[in-house]
């Protein structure tokens, strides 16, 4: 089997390698080269998105293939380059002060198993335009398709004469791998995405971290919501790659008023409804209790088709429905629980308040993503400003805020925790400020 570009037997390996890299990167490479590698990286994986897809499917088992040409596609095309990068300038008659946005260097990553094409390739390109190079210690589970990943990056890379292993992993990750990069001096910071556990494994290095960490995000429609446009966005969110999404929308908070209209609208759009019998069947396989008494999701559930979740709960289906919706109560498992799956608790409202405090316990102060269905703005500010997330949506799919369906930049590390929020080349970056002092280039 040919040896792939940036996959090396152990993290000093492949330390070296990107430190090496980034040097090379810094001192004979301008910030246009950098533009042009990025180029041909979109050039490249476009040209492999449909094996790629496959690949990571087939792989992990999770989610659908042509969600995930989708996703892989967003995460490429619409990342952000050397144009994400902050320049400040402070000119008086004092002098003329400029802040440049630097690299920290070699960062180390560790990579989920929901999403480790899109990953590699979002915070890869983010890597190269920030003038970093990156060690990633992929999901061991994902750990084939992430070195397809990276392998297409260095080739993509040289192929425009750019330095080979900007991007590298370990070919066996483990963690015992991990504490090898946490631990290496040459490491400056981490970047992570995943759940609580892996954040905590992070934080112990004593290096700076950015983490993406666990979301429940909830969504609300009031009484002056476009009903049958809100079933059509949510059903296209809460459905995508089986539910896999954390930004999307795992539980819904609706007024009792536009209730049943929108439960009749997103089952026009080919949702499942279930019976409370049949809602507790698939919680029962869908969620398990853990030995602290807090639930999880039960991973073998995790990013599956609705069809055999409801299979395996021993629920009659026909044919495969993208997503199954419920009534719910407030405190049910599935409201209260990150699940990843295409499986979306309704819960009714009496009162925009009451819907309100819901929808922010729900989020558990993960601080991550919301969303709200309503042309009323006073409830729009009350909400946003109560929910406190990252990622806050008006009328329309979380996906909004990554500019599919509204306005900005995709990014696959989206981090909470940490603060940073949706990252990209600036994320990366310290600030060396250089300044012209005694009047020095003030010209008016």
């Amino acid at each position: 089997m040919t040896k792939q570009l940036g996959v090396f037997e152990n993290a000093k390996e492949a330390i070296e390698a990107a430190r090496i890299a980034q040097l090379e990167l810094m001192k004979n490479h301008t910030i246009d080269d950098r533009e042009a590698y990025i180029a041909n990286i979109k050039k490249v994986f476009m040209m492999h998105i449909e094996e790629l897809a496959q690949h990571e499917l087939d792989e992990t088992g999770y989610g659908r293939y042509e969600d995930k040409i989708i996703k892989d596609t967003g995460a490429i095309m619409l990342a952000g380059g050397t144009e994400t990068l902050p320049n400040r300038i402070y000119s008086t008659n004092q002098g003329l002060t400029v802040e440049f946005p630097a690299p920290f260097g070699v960062i180390g990553g560790v990579t989920p198993v929901t999403n480790p094409v899109a990953t590699v390739a979002g915070n890869g390109i983010a890597i190269v335009a920030s003038g970093n190079s990156i060690v990633f210690n992929a999901h061991p589970s994902a750990k084939a398709c992430t070195a397809n990943a990276v392998n297409l990056i260095n080739e993509a890379i040289t192929e425009v004469g750019g330095p080979c292993n900007l991007i590298t992993m370990i070919k066996d990750p483990s963690m015992e791998s991990l504490n090898d990069i946490m631990a290496s001096p040459v490491i400056k910071v981490l970047v992570g995405t995943g759940g609580p556990a892996m954040v905590a494994t992070l934080m112990k290095s004593g290096k700076k971290v950015i983490a993406a960490g666990a979301g429940n995000p909830p969504s609300i429609i009031d009484e002056t919501a476009d009903v049958a446009k809100a079933a059509v966005g949510i059903f296209g969110s809460a459905s995508f790659d089986n539910g896999l999404l954390c930004v999307a929308e795992k539980e819904l908070f609706v007024l009792d008023s536009v209730y049943d209209k929108f439960m009749a609208e997103i089952l026009k759009q080919g949702a499942k409804l279930l019976t409370r019998a049949e809602a507790d069947m698939v919680t029962a396989v869908a969620i398990s209790q853990l030995p602290n008494g807090e639930y999880a999701a039960n991973k073998k559930m995790v990013g599956q088709h609705a069809s055999k979740i409801l299979k395996e709960a021993g629920v009659a289906v026909d044919g495969d429905p993208k997503i199954c919706v419920f009534e719910a109560q407030n405190d049910d498992l599935f409201v209260q629980t990150e699940q990843m799956m295409p499986i979306l608790p309704v819960v009714r409202c009496e009162s925009f308040e009451q819907a309100k405090e819901w929808a922010v316990a729900a989020e558990h102060e993960n601080k991550h993503s919301a969303t709200i269905w309503s042309k009323n703005i006073d409830n729009v500010t009350a909400f946003g400003k109560m929910i406190d997330t990252t990622i806050f949506v008006q009328n329309g799919g979380t996906l909004a805020a990554f500019g599919v369906g509204g306005s900005g930049s995709n990014g696959p590390t989206i981090a909470t925790p940490t603060g940073e929020g949706i990252c990209d080349a600036g994320t990366f970056t310290r600030r060396r400020r250089f300044a012209m002092a005694d009047g020095g280039n003030y010209i008016l």
